[in-house]
């Protein structure tokens, strides 16, 4: 814990101004009712979250955007947060590799107080701005990328610490928030601040304010993936195939995106490695596994510019 650390009496003061932190008394005896109207209220609750999300759009268009400019370039896509938020973060990120086949350096999750966190809370990790400019530059950050801050309250050092450090050293920064007028949406480039509302209970932020988050960290990376050409129309055509389930995924992407009988989509799996999109390529643009990835080598990873290459190409 720095030694800017406020006090508890301070502390106290600052949760009794945040509105996820606010007291319902109409719930007050919630513990009395039914199961089924617990959950009928709690199912209630979660209706008001993607209305919240969609009230913030076009903020979060524009960070998307921004992304996917600074990821084109090389730059990676970093997401630190405490608790839950860190939490979001790293799922956020450990389901890139098979769904977009990205590298695992270039979607990164980091959590306060290390990975140990993900299961059991780090006392004081997130109370340290510092902790959180010495796991950006044990990545070697660099203005290419993009940090994006997590944190419910929009008061946790650690991610406040995150974007002021990066923004510091010119990387693009985003702060993901559920109060309005945060700290962290002061500090980072673009704020984004779901004003969900208080919890079911009282400041347990994994509730609608998690699944807020949820949503979000799912739309920019899923977007940002889309802008970098690693999907053709609706179709995963990065995927990795790493097991049976995604082979047979894989197999599938193909046909929907040519419809080639099975015989051309085994054989064009065979000639590419298994790689989907090159698949698709081979079938689409009649051309040879090493041609496929030559274009789409030269087309950045852009199926639909590669096929236009492709096309040209033939006499």
């Amino acid at each position: 814990m720095t030694s800017t650390s406020p006090t508890y009496g301070a502390l106290r003061a600052q949760l009794a101004t945040l509105t996820t932190e606010a007291f319902r008394p109409e719930l007050a005896d919630i513990d009395r009712l039914p199961t089924a109207e617990i959950a009928r209220i709690m199912n209630g609750e979660d209706r008001s979250v993607p209305e919240a999300v969609a009230a913030r759009l076009p903020q979060i268009a524009a960070a998307i955007d921004a992304t996917a400019a600074r990821m084109a370039r090389g730059g990676r896509l970093i997401y630190l947060g405490a608790g839950t938020a860190g939490r979001l973060g790293v799922l956020d990120a450990s389901e890139c590799p098979p769904t977009f086949n990205t590298d695992p350096a270039e979607v990164v999750g980091l959590i306060a107080g290390g990975p140990s966190a993900m299961i059991k809370a780090v006392e004081g990790a997130e109370d340290s701005k510092e902790l959180a400019a010495a796991d950006l530059d044990a990545l070697g950050l660099t203005a290419d990328d993009t940090v994006v801050g997590i944190s419910a309250s929009g008061r946790t050092p650690y991610a406040i610490g995150a974007v002021e450090h990066a923004r510091r050293a010119g990387a693009l920064t985003i702060g993901l928030s559920c109060n309005e007028d945060s700290a962290l949406g002061a500090a980072a480039e673009h704020g984004l601040e779901i004003v969900v509302g208080p919890e079911l209970l009282t400041g347990s932020t994994r509730l609608k304010a998690g699944t807020a988050q949820k949503l979000v960290l799912n739309m920019i990376s899923t977007i940002t993936m889309i802008r970098l050409g690693k999907t053709y129309g609706n179709l995963m055509v990065d995927v990795r195939a790493s097991n049976e389930k995604l082979r047979a995924r894989s197999r599938r992407i193909v046909a929907l995106a040519t419809g080639a009988p099975d015989p051309e989509i085994e054989a064009a799996l065979a000639a590419t490695g298994g790689e989907v999109k090159n698949a698709i390529l081979v079938i689409l643009g009649a051309v040879d596994g090493p041609t496929a990835a030559t274009l789409l080598d030269e087309a950045r990873g852009h199926l639909r510019v590669a096929l236009r290459a492709a096309a040209a190409r033939t006499p």
